[in-house]
């Protein structure tokens, strides 16, 4: 058992501890657990201290890789999650977060997704543990799916059709994964979605499907009917802007309309029929016109 309690007391990088103030220097406070020091630098306390004062601190390594303490304790733990904010992306490298404490911590390209452009921005959002990279230095790593097992709130049936928001925690090619504001799985499937979503970032959709084991589907696309009506839009600003004439109709291949509108052909026609349909549109020698009355 003594063997136990000097591994809980050893002074490692990442761990919390009770320590007593031994004497005031320049710098700082020299602290002590009764056989190892630390150094507590003026900054990494709020308020004077004073000898004999016993105070619990956090241990981290400094720019030089001494490790020193300090009295702001981190929101996350090696074995506790929480989100913690993008302050810094350093391409190549990784991303540093802020969890609590004067040093931001790096969380390595190692534990990001391969493709940069879905790296969070600063200001979004990571859900995030302590670790250490290879050489003891402290980092911060995402959690992953397999963290929760099955460990997941089960969403009530009454969210189908609902609006609701959340922020990305999994980006893949597949979707996205997403904990939602009341701690709900979501996924969102690469087709409901219009562009790549970044790790950390919030989103905000609606619920397409509850699923029997309680987690959910989204959408962050709007309703069909109101697709429609935006592609139709935006498919007459181009002819506007085009002196009248669009080379597209609704015989073009999926791959044309793809580089031209990125929507897919049934949304394409969808929203062509509905321009025809309203007299806005003509189609004749395989082109699109402004109708005479649109001229």
């Amino acid at each position: 058992m003594e063997g136990d309690d000097e591994q809980v007391n050893e002074l490692k990088v990442g761990t919390i501890h009770n320590l007593k103030v031994l004497r005031k220097i320049d710098t700082g406070y020299v602290l002590s657990n009764g056989e190892k020091e630390v150094l507590l630098h003026h900054n990494d306390t709020a308020q004077p201290l004073n000898e004999e004062q016993e105070i619990e601190v956090f241990l981290y390594h400094d720019k030089k890789g001494n490790l020193v303490a300090t009295t702001s304790i981190p929101t996350v733990g090696f074995d506790s999650f929480d989100w913690a904010e993008v302050v810094e992306v350093v391409k190549g490298l990784g991303v540093f977060v802020d969890i609590g404490m004067t040093k931001e911590v790096l969380v390595s390209n190692d534990d990001l997704p391969m493709l940069e452009k879905v790296w969070p921005n600063v200001g979004d959002m990571l859900y995030v543990a302590l670790g250490t990279d290879k050489k003891g230095k402290l980092i911060a790593e995402p959690v992953r799916e397999s963290d929760f097992g099955d460990d997941w709130p089960k969403a009530p049936e009454s969210l189908f059709n609902q609006p609701i928001a959340g922020r990305v925690f999994r980006s893949s090619k597949e979707g996205a994964v997403i904990i939602t504001e009341e701690g709900y799985r979501g996924f969102i499937h690469h087709s409901e979605r219009n562009q790549d979503l970044r790790l950390g970032e919030w989103v905000e959709g609606r619920v397409i499907k509850v699923k029997d084991d309680g987690t959910l589907n989204l959408s962050l696309l709007p309703l069909k009917q109101e697709r429609r009506g935006e592609d139709a839009e935006l498919i007459l600003e181009f002819i506007q802007n085009n002196d009248g004439v669009m080379s597209l109709n609704d015989k073009s291949t999926p791959e044309e309309i793809e580089a031209a509108f990125h929507i897919s052909k049934s949304a394409f026609k969808r929203a062509l029929g509905k321009l025809m349909k309203e007299k806005q549109v003509e189609q004749r020698d395989g082109k699109t016109f402004l109708s005479s009355s649109q001229t």
